[in-house]
């Protein structure tokens, strides 16, 4: 889940970058989309694996 915060914090960094920077607005919070895309994967990678390992506990 570390990796998780540190996702996370750049998608935070991208939005507040995107309140600073009026010119380049758009882009960063572009680039705040496709960190929280990657914190969702994340999340999801994350379940997969808690329920692949409870499937293997179950099955043994």
């Amino acid at each position: 889940m570390n990796r998780l915060v540190q996702i996370r914090n750049q998608e935070f960094l991208c939005r507040e970058r995107a309140a600073l920077d009026s010119k380049r607005r758009v882009f960063w919070l572009a680039q705040a989309q496709e960190w929280e895309q990657r914190a969702l994967d994340e999340i999801a990678h994350h379940f997969r694996e808690c329920n692949l390992a409870q499937a293997e506990l179950n099955a043994a």
